[in-house]
Protein backbone atom coordinates (compact mmCIF):
# COMPACT_ATOMS: atom_id res chain seq x y z
CA UNK A 1 0.00 0.00 0.00
CA UNK A 2 2.68 2.22 0.75
CA UNK A 3 4.86 1.38 -2.15
CA UNK A 4 1.62 2.04 -4.15
CA UNK A 5 0.90 5.38 -2.64
CA UNK A 6 4.88 6.89 -2.97
CA UNK A 7 4.22 5.44 -6.78
CA UNK A 8 0.86 6.81 -7.39
CA UNK A 9 1.99 10.41 -5.69
CA UNK A 10 5.41 10.40 -7.30
CA UNK A 11 4.16 9.72 -10.75
CA UNK A 12 0.96 12.10 -10.61
CA UNK A 13 3.41 15.19 -8.95
CA UNK A 14 6.05 14.61 -11.11
CA UNK A 15 3.52 14.95 -14.20
CA UNK A 16 2.09 17.71 -13.13
CA UNK A 17 5.56 19.65 -12.60
CA UNK A 18 6.05 19.16 -15.60
CA UNK A 19 3.57 19.98 -17.44
CA UNK A 20 3.46 22.97 -15.35
CA UNK A 21 6.59 24.48 -16.39
CA UNK A 22 6.45 23.94 -19.78
CA UNK A 23 3.03 25.34 -19.97
CA UNK A 24 2.59 28.96 -20.08
CA UNK A 25 2.61 31.17 -17.16
CA UNK A 26 -1.11 31.42 -16.30
CA UNK A 27 -1.39 27.49 -16.79
CA UNK A 28 1.52 27.40 -14.50
CA UNK A 29 0.54 30.37 -11.78
CA UNK A 30 -2.91 28.02 -11.68
CA UNK A 31 -1.75 24.63 -10.77
CA UNK A 32 1.22 26.25 -8.43
CA UNK A 33 -1.53 27.84 -6.29
CA UNK A 34 -3.71 24.50 -6.28
CA UNK A 35 -0.37 22.69 -5.34
CA UNK A 36 0.46 25.73 -2.84
CA UNK A 37 -2.96 25.43 -1.16
CA UNK A 38 -3.32 21.48 -0.65
CA UNK A 39 0.21 21.69 1.06
CA UNK A 40 -0.27 24.28 3.54
CA UNK A 41 -3.09 21.76 5.18
CA UNK A 42 -1.28 19.57 7.59
CA UNK A 43 -1.29 15.59 5.70
CA UNK A 44 -2.63 13.66 8.94
CA UNK A 45 -5.13 16.40 9.35
CA UNK A 46 -6.36 16.00 5.86
CA UNK A 47 -5.99 12.47 6.02
CA UNK A 48 -8.49 12.20 9.46
CA UNK A 49 -11.03 14.71 7.79
CA UNK A 50 -11.16 12.62 4.41
CA UNK A 51 -11.07 9.00 6.18
CA UNK A 52 -14.17 10.73 8.36
CA UNK A 53 -15.97 11.32 5.78
CA UNK A 54 -14.93 8.94 3.08
CA UNK A 55 -14.09 5.62 4.74
CA UNK A 56 -11.23 3.79 5.45
CA UNK A 57 -11.05 1.05 2.23
CA UNK A 58 -7.74 0.11 0.97
CA UNK A 59 -8.50 2.46 -2.42
CA UNK A 60 -9.69 5.19 -0.71
CA UNK A 61 -6.49 5.19 1.80
CA UNK A 62 -4.12 4.41 -1.12
CA UNK A 63 -5.88 7.71 -2.89
CA UNK A 64 -6.00 9.67 -0.06
CA UNK A 65 -2.31 9.32 0.51
CA UNK A 66 -1.42 9.92 -2.64
CA UNK A 67 -3.23 12.79 -2.88
CA UNK A 68 -1.70 14.29 0.82
CA UNK A 69 1.97 13.76 -0.98
CA UNK A 70 1.37 15.22 -4.60
CA UNK A 71 1.38 18.49 -3.71
CA UNK A 72 5.28 18.39 -2.18
CA UNK A 73 6.45 15.96 -5.22
CA UNK A 74 5.11 18.80 -8.00
CA UNK A 75 7.32 21.42 -5.45
CA UNK A 76 10.40 19.44 -6.33
CA UNK A 77 9.61 18.38 -9.86
CA UNK A 78 8.42 22.01 -11.44
CA UNK A 79 11.69 23.80 -9.42
CA UNK A 80 14.18 20.81 -11.36
CA UNK A 81 11.95 21.34 -14.67
CA UNK A 82 12.35 24.83 -14.39
CA UNK A 83 16.14 24.97 -13.82
CA UNK A 84 16.63 22.56 -16.10
CA UNK A 85 13.81 24.39 -18.65
CA UNK A 86 16.67 27.41 -18.61
CA UNK A 87 19.44 25.32 -19.79
CA UNK A 88 20.83 25.86 -23.51
CA UNK A 89 20.08 22.83 -24.92
CA UNK A 90 16.58 22.96 -24.00
CA UNK A 91 17.04 26.67 -26.12
CA UNK A 92 18.09 24.58 -28.93
CA UNK A 93 15.42 22.20 -28.68
CA UNK A 94 12.70 25.18 -28.77
CA UNK A 95 14.73 26.82 -31.79
CA UNK A 96 14.61 23.35 -33.75
CA UNK A 97 11.05 23.29 -32.95
CA UNK A 98 9.99 20.87 -30.85
CA UNK A 99 7.14 20.94 -29.09
CA UNK A 100 6.14 20.80 -25.20
CA UNK A 101 5.80 16.95 -25.10
CA UNK A 102 8.97 16.19 -26.62
CA UNK A 103 10.69 18.92 -24.42
CA UNK A 104 9.16 17.47 -21.29
CA UNK A 105 9.71 14.14 -21.81
CA UNK A 106 12.77 13.75 -23.97
CA UNK A 107 15.00 16.29 -22.81
CA UNK A 108 13.91 17.73 -19.04
CA UNK A 109 12.82 14.08 -17.77
CA UNK A 110 15.60 12.38 -18.42
CA UNK A 111 17.92 15.01 -16.68
CA UNK A 112 15.13 14.85 -13.26
CA UNK A 113 15.28 11.19 -12.89
CA UNK A 114 17.67 10.66 -9.79
CA UNK A 115 16.74 13.45 -7.44
CA UNK A 116 12.94 12.55 -8.03
CA UNK A 117 13.88 8.97 -7.69
CA UNK A 118 15.80 10.29 -3.76
CA UNK A 119 12.15 11.98 -3.32
CA UNK A 120 10.21 9.12 -4.05
CA UNK A 121 12.31 7.02 -1.20
CA UNK A 122 11.72 9.85 1.09
CA UNK A 123 8.02 9.96 -0.13
CA UNK A 124 7.62 6.30 0.64
CA UNK A 125 9.30 6.47 4.06
CA UNK A 126 6.88 9.27 4.94
CA UNK A 127 3.80 7.22 3.46
CA UNK A 128 4.89 4.28 5.68
CA UNK A 129 5.03 6.30 8.65
CA UNK A 130 1.35 8.40 7.58
CA UNK A 131 -0.37 4.88 7.18
CA UNK A 132 0.95 3.59 10.35
CA UNK A 133 0.14 6.39 12.58
CA UNK A 134 -3.23 5.82 10.84
CA UNK A 135 -3.40 2.03 11.53
CA UNK A 136 -2.29 3.16 15.12
CA UNK A 137 -5.50 5.32 15.74
CA UNK A 138 -7.57 2.48 14.43
CA UNK A 139 -8.37 4.80 11.14
CA UNK A 140 -5.69 2.98 8.82
CA UNK A 141 -6.11 -0.48 7.54
CA UNK A 142 -8.74 -2.37 8.90
CA UNK A 143 -9.12 -6.11 10.03
CA UNK A 144 -8.28 -8.92 9.08
CA UNK A 145 -5.28 -6.97 6.78
CA UNK A 146 -2.04 -6.55 8.77
CA UNK A 147 -0.36 -2.98 9.41
CA UNK A 148 2.50 -1.86 11.79
CA UNK A 149 0.77 0.72 13.50
CA UNK A 150 -2.36 -1.68 14.27
CA UNK A 151 -0.02 -4.13 15.56
CA UNK A 152 1.80 -1.65 18.40
CA UNK A 153 -1.72 -0.52 19.12
CA UNK A 154 -3.25 -3.88 19.43
CA UNK A 155 -0.58 -4.77 22.20
CA UNK A 156 -0.05 -1.56 23.88
CA UNK A 157 -2.36 -3.20 26.73
CA UNK A 158 0.45 -6.10 26.98
CA UNK A 159 3.45 -3.96 27.22
CA UNK A 160 4.46 -4.64 30.68
CA UNK A 161 4.14 -8.24 30.43
CA UNK A 162 5.76 -8.58 26.38
CA UNK A 163 7.46 -5.56 25.83
CA UNK A 164 8.86 -7.15 22.22
CA UNK A 165 5.15 -7.83 20.98
CA UNK A 166 5.67 -3.69 20.73
CA UNK A 167 9.14 -3.14 19.68
CA UNK A 168 9.14 -6.01 16.86
CA UNK A 169 6.97 -3.86 14.66
CA UNK A 170 8.58 -0.61 15.75
CA UNK A 171 11.84 -1.56 14.99
CA UNK A 172 10.28 -3.14 11.74
CA UNK A 173 9.50 0.07 10.71
CA UNK A 174 12.82 1.39 11.72
CA UNK A 175 14.83 -0.69 10.06
CA UNK A 176 12.36 -0.21 7.04
CA UNK A 177 12.70 3.54 7.31
CA UNK A 178 16.59 3.03 7.47
CA UNK A 179 16.74 0.27 4.63
CA UNK A 180 14.62 2.86 2.49
CA UNK A 181 16.70 5.59 2.40
CA UNK A 182 20.21 4.01 2.47
CA UNK A 183 18.92 1.75 -0.84
CA UNK A 184 18.24 5.43 -2.54
CA UNK A 185 21.81 6.48 -1.42
CA UNK A 186 23.02 3.65 -3.02
CA UNK A 187 21.40 4.34 -5.85
CA UNK A 188 21.94 8.45 -5.79
CA UNK A 189 25.94 8.00 -5.88
CA UNK A 190 26.26 4.83 -7.89
CA UNK A 191 25.69 7.06 -11.26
Amino acid sequence: LAFAAALLASLLGTGLGLFSAVSGKALDESISRVMDALLSIPNKIFALVMIAALGSSIPILLLITAITYTPGVFRIARSLAVNINQMDYIQVARARGEGRLYLASVEVLPNMIHPMLTDFGLRFVYVVLLLSSLSFLGLGVQPPNADLGSLVRENMSGLWEGAPAIMAPAAAIISLTIGVNLFIDSLRSSR
